[in-house]
């Protein structure tokens, strides 16, 4: 099938790629000319693991190619996927000036029928404003559109991963048409059929997807009300860490067990300094805006963003109480990004951790996988590395930000040598308390027990 993905931003360019990986004829568009002169340039302007693995396969088959015209991309498109953003406005409410940009587009340059399909994270009742604008500005043409929410369930630092080998693939539709070719689309993957580029010897996961019908209002709330029920998962974690600093209990033996419970599961169910990253903030606010204007009280999911914002004070308390005076004082900072795996640091817990700290006048090193040329980029003042060890060098803290495995892998001996003072601040409850302890270090996480070395070995 001969398939338009409109924007090249992180859902774009994984949705475009895979979906070229396993047969179709993809055309993805953005109207950022820098990034597609970097993807023609075989360059990707965004980290995600096995990507360009994706992308070199989809290219080696003459599967996709990609263009600054967003009105190419519509003439040549059977089905058109919008994956342009949604940021959030000044109220919490989700800016969708850019899917109307597209309809418009689509609606005056289509002369042949399209099945226009929502993949960006829209509030409810979206797909109906399209339709809207779809027939409005394409009357003169006389094109016809069907309009389908297909609502991406892509982790960022697996996205790849999830696209390829889901646990389920909602779309809401309004019309028989529209399933099939849906169905079409999606059916080498339901399958299980097709040379999966990141398993060369074959795909591990032997469950193939579901494939779930719904209305389109349906599935466009599915997706808010799946990330906000993970945001309170999140939140209520961090609560149950709280709690277990207070009783002396350890967080991880309690979300351990509560875990086991096939009722709850043990996925997000981690404390630490909170849940950032473009999605999950922006997308509980605009439920939370959604459900206001509808009438119904959703103080629970408020509450859940309170808790949510409160651990970055939490953690600078925490700094304070160990550092007592951080101005002029060398901390290092192992991760940047907002989770592991991926270069983003849009609403990242880190980011907003160094800039209170450069406020007060630390002296900072970072260090991070993927992400150091995006942050120098806010914060050109710091001394960045791509080496830990010289991260960690005559400083009188470190903090840990990003749930990078590398980062547990360190030789941590090493680094209590190099450090002026062994004081590690863990905010994603990485290492292992008694192995640091043994170690020598001064160590403080969430909900944990915390060591303060009075002798040095």
């Amino acid at each position: 099938m001969r398939i338009a993905v409109i924007g090249c931003g992180y859902v774009g360019l994984v949705s475009g790629a895979c979906l070229a990986a396993i047969g179709h004829e993809v055309i993805c568009a953005d109207s950022d000319d820098s990034k597609i002169r970097k993807l023609n340039a075989g360059e990707l302007p965004i980290y995600e693991e096995h990507l360009d693995k994706v992308i070199h396969t989809a290219r080696s088959s003459g599967k996709i190619t990609f263009t600054n015209s967003v009105a190419e991309a519509v003439r040549a498109g059977d089905a058109i996927f919008i994956c342009v953003g949604t940021p959030p406005l000044a109220d919490g409410g989700a800016d969708l000036s850019a899917i109307e940009n597209v309809a418009r587009v689509i609606a005056s340059e289509a002369r042949t029928p399209k099945l226009v399909i929502e993949k960006s994270t829209v509030p409810v009742q979206t797909g109906q404003q399209v339709k809207r604008a779809l027939q409005v500005y394409g009357r003169e043409h006389g094109a016809t559109f069907r309009v389908a929410s297909n609502p991406e369930f892509l982790r960022e630092g697996t996205a790849v991963e999830d696209l390829l080998h889901p646990d389920r693939i909602v779309v809401g539709v309004e019309d028989a048409e529209s399933e099939r070719q849906l169905r079409e689309i999606y059916q080498p993957i339901m399958d299980g059929k097709f040379a999966c580029p990141i398993h060369a010897k074959g795909c591990p996961k032997l469950e193939l997807a579901r494939f779930i019908v719904t209305t389109i209002n349906s599935a466009e709330l599915i997706k808010h009300a799946s990330n906000s029920f993970l945001a309170l998962k999140i939140s209520y974690a961090n609560l149950i860490s709280d709690l277990c600093e207070k009783l002396h209990a350890n967080v991880d033996e309690v979300t351990h067990a509560v875990g086991m419970d096939p009722r709850i599961g043990p996925q997000f169910l981690k404390a630490g300094i909170g849940f950032g990253g473009f999605c999950l903030p922006k997308d509980v606010q605009a439920f939370i805006r959604l459900a206001e204007r509808a009438g119904v009280d959703f103080s629970m999911l408020k509450e859940a963003e309170r808790v949510n914002k409160r651990r970055i004070d939490s953690f600078i308390e925490r700094v304070h109480s160990a550092l007592w005076i951080v101005k002029g004082k060398k901390i290092g900072v192992l991760g940047l990004a907002f989770k592991a795996n991926t270069d983003d640091i849009r609403f990242s817990p880190a980011i907003e951790v160094i800039g209170r700290l450069l406020g007060e006048g630390a002296c900072l090193c970072a260090s991070d996988p993927q992400a150091i040329e995006r942050t120098r980029s806010l914060y050109p003042g710091i001394s960045y590395s791509g080496d830990p060890y010289e991260t960690v060098k005559g400083a009188e803290g470190l903090l840990i930000l990003t749930e990078w495995p590398e980062y547990r892998a360190l030789d941590w001996k090493r680094i209590r040598g190099l450090m002026m003072r062994p004081l590690v601040l863990d905010g994603r409850n990485l290492l292992d308390p008694a192995k640091m302890a043994d170690l020598g270090f001064e160590y403080y996480s969430f909900g944990r027990p915390s060591t303060a070395v009075t002798t040095m070995a």
